[in-house]
């Protein structure tokens, strides 16, 4: 993980000023989606993917995915924690304490270091088990574990280079661990529970808003 751009130089007031755009999409449909993408644990984030996959993952239990998202979440995350013991960068919402953040959050929160993102890296960690998990859908479940590095940037959690590096830190954590004997020895098990996800029949009901927020233009460089 290189070293967030330095305080004060062209880069970092480039990434402070398309930090600021965002703030356009505050209480929009793209904002509420943002919030919805904060929770991560693994029972609650496997939903997530419910358009990507076309299924509807609530109500059917699948144990061996959850605690193989666990796993991820906290491999992909005790990196991303790593890397930002090495050097301190402050959130949007804690450069500007006024700001609002699409999730309920303590002044130690605002407070706490941005470079790289927890949770893009753990968005894009999840992103890379379900496409292993469902080849078919494996470009929509990568989209959105990106969507979920997004997300952090409508919240004003964490500035775009702080995205980028935590997706590129997630997707390198969730390629070794893709690779592992213990993960190839899950596979089977996963898509045997999502075989049984697929029966019930069931669809998200909420893919036509999730769609219609994620076609929202975003702020460009």
């Amino acid at each position: 993980m290189p070293a967030p751009s330095a305080d004060g130089s062209t880069a970092q007031i480039a990434d402070r000023a398309l930090s600021d755009r965002y703030r356009a999409l505050e209480s929009s449909d793209r904002w509420l989606l943002a919030t919805a993408h904060a929770e991560l644990s693994p029972e609650l984030a496997r939903q997530h993917f419910d358009c990507a996959l076309g299924v509807r993952f609530t109500g059917v239990a699948t144990p061996r995915l959850n605690a193989v998202l666990a796993k991820i979440l906290h491999d992909a995350n005790d990196a991303a924690e790593a890397a930002k013991a090495r050097e301190f960068r402050p959130r949007p919402v804690g450069v500007d304490m006024t700001r609002p953040a699409c999730a309920r959050i303590s002044e130690a929160g605002r407070r706490s270091p941005s470079y790289p993102s927890g949770s893009a890296s753990v968005g894009a960690a999840y992103g890379e088990v379900m496409a292993a998990l469902d080849p078919a859908h494996a470009a929509a479940a990568r989209e959105i574990g990106h969507q979920i590095g997004v997300s952090r940037i409508v919240c004003a959690m964490h500035y775009p280079a702080d995205v980028v590096a935590g997706e590129t830190l997630g997707k390198a954590v969730a390629a070794e661990a893709v690779a592992t004997p213990a993960f190839q020895a899950e596979l089977e098990p996963m898509r045997a529970e999502l075989a049984e996800v697929r029966r019930t029949g069931l669809t998200n009901p909420g893919c036509i808003a999730e769609r219609a927020a994620l076609a929202m233009p975003l702020p460009q460089e």
